[in-house]
């Protein structure tokens, strides 16, 4: 089977069994709107599962990867993600590349984005295949949720380390980013780095509480006691 063909197959199942419902039910939770079919995450892992059976490999999974996350649609990109993380253990360094021309053509979407982050660029800097400064040209990337992939891949292997000051000078050109969800991001990274290491994170927080964003210190204080939260107001 040629790429075409799996990507023609995919298209086809998705108009078959797209349900508006599902759309709207799900379309709420997107900014920039939610151009999708309408499938469950089921049915979407069930046919994952028989192309895989159907003897797929990673490099038609590679080359149909790439039609698929130039669609608008949802899960076009979502079944491009499911099927190579079904591929973890073939990653190599060039998997990261990958990745990246991913975001020049169709990653749209906060989901996305943290699922890509998570799932597939985590198991890649968890390996050592990449580190953390592989995504230095990411925090000025023009796809904000590139950007946004940033402090969201960084999540799982800041708890994982005992210096958190490596992490904290990566993120910090980052934080006067205009985007709201580069914003989300980064509170979302700070607020994981609390629970772990109050003070370093605190000591972070208070040097940037008068110029960045609000919305970043409102994800990051969200566990935080009222009482608490006050030390991060911006000053008058």
């Amino acid at each position: 089977m040629s790429p075409t063909e799996l990507a023609s197959d995919i298209r086809d199942f998705c108009n078959e069994n797209a349900n508006p419902a599902i759309v709207a039910k799900y379309s709420r939770y997107f900014h920039d709107g939610y151009d999708a079919y309408g499938l469950t995450l089921d049915q979407l892992e069930q046919t994952v599962l028989e192309i895989l059976e159907g003897g797929a490999g990673y490099k038609l999974v590679n080359q149909t990867s790439r039609l698929l996350i130039r669609s608008p649609k949802y899960e076009e990109t979502s079944f491009a993600i499911l099927l190579t993380k079904a591929f973890e253990k073939d990653f190599t360094a060039k998997t990261f590349e990958e990745l990246e021309f991913w975001f020049t053509f169709g990653i749209t979407n906060w989901a996305h984005t943290d699922v890509i982050s998570s799932e597939l660029i985590f198991p890649l800097l968890k390996r050592k295949l990449i580190t953390f400064t592989n995504l230095e040209s990411w925090r000025t990337a023009e796809n904000k949720f590139q950007r946004r992939a940033v402090p969201v891949s960084l999540i799982k292997l800041m708890k994982s380390s005992k210096d958190f000051q490596p992490f904290f000078e990566f993120i910090a050109p980052m934080m006067m980013d205009e985007a709201r969800e580069v914003h989300q991001g980064l509170g979302w990274f700070l607020r994981e780095a609390w629970k772990i290491n109050k003070p370093e994170t605190e000591a972070f927080l208070l040097k940037w509480r008068n110029e960045a964003p609000r919305l970043i210190f409102q994800y990051a204080t969200e566990k935080m006691t009222a009482e608490e939260k006050k030390r991060f107001r911006k000053e008058k």
